[in-house]
């Protein structure tokens, strides 16, 4: 199914106000019926939510239901957001606000004195606030081949790492698909994340593991999971296909999946981004939090 509620649109409206989420296309919606009461959390896994996919939520709503849920962060989100996060005792596992979007990345070196200059700004405002991952994008392919890109990308990387090392904060690159979601996005692959990352050489750089777009990419997901995770500073999930529920609906067994995570000793956080069409949102959040809490 073709998702037209995409992070994409969401970066493209950022100033515009928050994109619109329907449920007028509804799913089976087995174990929805469980009371929206706050789980007694087992400590391996580290719960997170992506605000984008409930954003016909207002965040004050949704951080008193993710309190009540066990959850620590709301994620995705920028410096006008934190205060509200940390009034409610929650974290931003992610933050963002430094990106120009998703097709106009480090691969382009038209673009990197703006992007050096726009996340020196921004990592110290991260720091500040406690937190210490913010994400990155390495932009469309647009015609160049994916060596290029990857030493376009650590050229303009390496020019943060100063800063990103001084403040503490991991600077991490996003790996999407670019088969259904995001068209001719580069950083499609672990593998060119993981080159990307031993040619930067620095903690401070690292990969955000998107299960749901690995999985429509490359698949073997628990195996690249063990063998890369030192390259790996945070998780996303949502259902295959169609980026809903991680429910019985899909193709992945999530619980398989985060004890993999949790195996190889991932202090992170997991954050679901999945796109409820359930007609009870916070229902379909709980049970994604059971399922992913081995």
């Amino acid at each position: 199914m073709k998702n037209q509620y995409t992070r994409r649109n969401v970066l493209k409206n950022m100033a515009g106000g928050a994109a619109v989420l329907t449920s007028a296309m509804l799913l089976p919606e087995p174990l929805r019926a469980a009371e929206l009461k706050e789980i007694k959390l087992k400590g391996k896994i580290k719960h997170s939510v992506c605000k984008w996919t409930f954003n016909d939520m207002p965040l004050e709503e949704l951080c008193k239901a993710a309190k009540g849920l066990g959850l620590s962060s709301i994620e995705l989100l920028g410096p006008d957001d934190w205060p509200t996060l940390k009034k409610h005792g929650l974290t931003c596992a992610m933050a963002w606000g430094a990106e120009k979007g998703l097709t106009d990345g480090f691969n382009e070196p038209k673009y990197h004195d703006e992007l050096v200059a726009r996340y020196e700004a921004m990592i110290p405002k991260v720091a500040a606030a406690g937190l210490d991952n913010l994400i990155c994008f390495s932009g469309n392919r647009n015609g160049m081949s994916d060596e290029q890109g990857m030493q376009n990308c650590a050229k303009g990387l390496k020019r943060l790492m100063p800063t990103a090392e001084k403040h503490k904060v991991t600077l991490s690159m996003e790996l999407l698909n670019s088969k259904i979601d995001h068209k001719d996005y580069m950083c499609d692959h672990t593998k060119w994340g993981v080159e990307l990352a031993k040619m930067i050489d620095s903690d401070r750089f690292k990969l955000l593991y998107d299960i749901y777009h690995m999985q429509i990419m490359e698949g073997d997901v628990i195996r690249t999971i063990k063998e890369y995770h030192p390259y790996i500073s945070h998780y996303h999930t949502a259902g295959v296909p169609g980026r809903h529920e991680i429910d019985n609906t899909q193709e992945l067994y999530y619980p398989a999946i985060m004890r993999a995570i949790a195996d190889t000793g991932f202090k992170g956080y997991v954050g679901q981004e999945f796109i409820p069409v359930s007609k009870n949102p916070l229902a379909s959040l709980r049970e994604s939090i059971v399922i992913c809490d081995v």
